[in-house]
């Protein structure tokens, strides 16, 4: 979202074909390349997830008469036209809108940019300090398993045209989001092309509850002062519900995939009620905001204790 970033993505969204996309596109390049390559050496061959891009559309879309201005001169286009698009592209319900993988689906040019970033930014990272990069590229907001058979290949095929052009490919894996209901019901498919599941518990209570996460401020008091809620489940994991769903995402998961690396990513991660049924469960890993993993890793190893005197 930075100004010489927000631009390019724009050009993107507003452009007319393929070509026009790919060309704005590619300016956001060298930016991920550079990100990723601090990122990679900092790690020092530590594995390394990345989420691909998952912000709603409406993020991106310009909002201030001056935005407009700069994408319209920009893009060489008439004003009255980019500000006719911007309003078609409006959303009523951006989070549950064209975010996720529906953009890679859209707008199959970010994914492969981003893709060709990771993996020239691990061959660049390594040729400057040895690092061996651990590879884990993580698709958002699946909930069929086409859509993770298109985004798949659009990455194997970068992956080739990488080889290709450098003479090597750093090993890496893909994986998907566990955010939604269906995709925890149907995970046996999409274990079948997703070599890792990271459940995003924020998106998954969200969409379990049909809550949203900014707005239940407003009434989650009430519920918990009427015994509806013993808790608010933002901060600890409804255990019968969206727990019922990691549990059987994982099971169905690891019955088509043997081997398959399971962890979750969100505010789940550093509360240890919640990390005592994620290790009852069988997760590889929980991640979460900086400030809680002294907690988190606490509360890991006491629930790892646990389970082993059982």
């Amino acid at each position: 979202f930075a100004p010489e970033r927000i631009l390019a993505i724009r050009k993107m969204i507003f452009a007319d074909d393929g070509e026009g996309r790919s060309a704005a596109i590619n300016e956001l390049l060298p930016f991920q390349r550079g990100d990723f390559i601090e990122i990679f050496q900092v790690m020092e061959g530590l594995p390394v997830t990345i989420r691909l891009l998952d912000p709603p559309l409406h993020e991106f879309l310009p909002h201030t008469e001056r935005e407009l201005e700069e994408l319209a001169k920009a893009a060489g286009e008439d004003i009255e036209r980019v500000r006719h698009r911007a309003q078609m592209l409006q959303e009523a319900n951006p989070m549950l809108g064209h975010r996720g993988c529906r953009l890679g689906i859209s707008y199959p040019e970010i994914y492969r940019m981003q893709a060709r970033a990771i993996f020239e930014a691990a061959i660049d990272a390594g040729l400057k300090n040895a690092t061996n990069a651990q590879i884990e590229i993580m698709v958002p907001l699946v909930a069929t398993q086409r859509e993770l058979v298109i985004i798949k290949a659009q990455i194997e095929d970068v992956a080739e045209q990488v080889t290709r052009d450098k003479g090597m490919l750093p090993p890496y894996l893909v994986g998907t989001m566990i955010e939604l209901p269906r995709a925890a019901l149907c995970a046996a498919g999409l274990a079948r092309e997703a070599e890792f599941f990271s459940f995003g518990t924020n998106d998954l209570t969200q969409t379990a509850f049909g809550i949203s996460r900014d707005d239940a401020g407003n009434f989650l008091p009430d519920y918990e002062d009427a015994g509806i809620f013993s808790t608010d489940p933002f901060v600890t994991l409804d255990q019968e519900g969206v727990g019922e769903l990691v549990r059987m995402a994982a099971e169905r998961g690891r019955a088509a995939r043997a081997d398959l690396k399971l962890g979750i990513c969100g505010e789940h991660g550093g509360d240890p009620t919640t990390i005592t049924f994620f290790e009852s469960v069988g997760l590889d890993y929980v991640s979460c905001s900086p400030y809680r993993v002294p907690v988190a890793r606490l509360a890991a190893a006491q629930a790892t204790l646990a389970k082993q005197k059982a």
